[in-house]
């Protein structure tokens, strides 16, 4: 997910920030960051933590007033499927400024063709609980997620087209897209 800001990324917006561990992190390499969530218990944890200049916003990204084309950088974990996929997709890309990124750690269905993937993350999942790896934060379940990976990527190139879509263990996915530049804009992002 970090791999993905942009070098000279002045803005970060972590949509469905939880309790902020991405943002506070987004915030060590980015001036200005905002998280937003709407859920109320995960976001006082968020503020309660010892980064005070990010901005965390209580309520939906979908429908809050957020000027298009604000954000170098719209990364989202975890969260993507508590959302309408397409129209979320759409409205992550039109906060980003051309040349921006958009990054995605996201969750999904498998079926019964991903039973490796599956067994794989049944597997991990098993080991990082006898481990006592594992991390527990307040954030509201959705499970299982609504989409498969096949659905999801689908969708996703259809939104974004020539994103990069990975699949990972535990269920995960990852998607990076960059909006295109201005024609005749001088690329400002590596």
């Amino acid at each position: 997910m970090l791999a993905a800001i942009p070098k000279a990324a002045a803005s970060a917006l972590d949509v469905g920030c939880g309790e902020g561990l991405l943002t506070r992190e987004l915030r060590r390499r980015v001036r200005h960051v905002v998280g937003i969530d709407r859920h109320e218990p995960s976001l006082a944890v968020a503020r309660s933590q010892p980064q005070t200049d990010v901005t965390y916003v209580l309520g939906d990204f979908m429908n809050h007033p957020f000027e298009p084309e604000t954000f170098d950088l719209v990364s989202s974990v975890a969260s993507l499927h508590h959302m309408d996929v397409g129209p979320a997709l759409e409205r992550m890309s039109s906060l980003l400024r051309p040349g921006g990124r958009l990054a995605v750690v996201g969750l999904a269905r498998h079926r019964a063709s991903d039973l490796p993937y599956g067994l794989a993350g049944h597997v991990v999942d098993r080991y990082l609980k006898l481990a006592r790896t594992e991390w527990e934060d307040s954030a509201p379940r959705v499970w299982p997620p609504p989409m498969t990976y096949r659905e999801t990527r689908r969708v996703a190139g259809s939104v974004l087209p020539g994103a990069t879509y990975r699949r990972h263990v535990l269920w995960r996915y990852s998607l990076v897209w960059a909006k295109p530049a201005r024609a005749g804009a001088r690329r400002a992002y590596s």
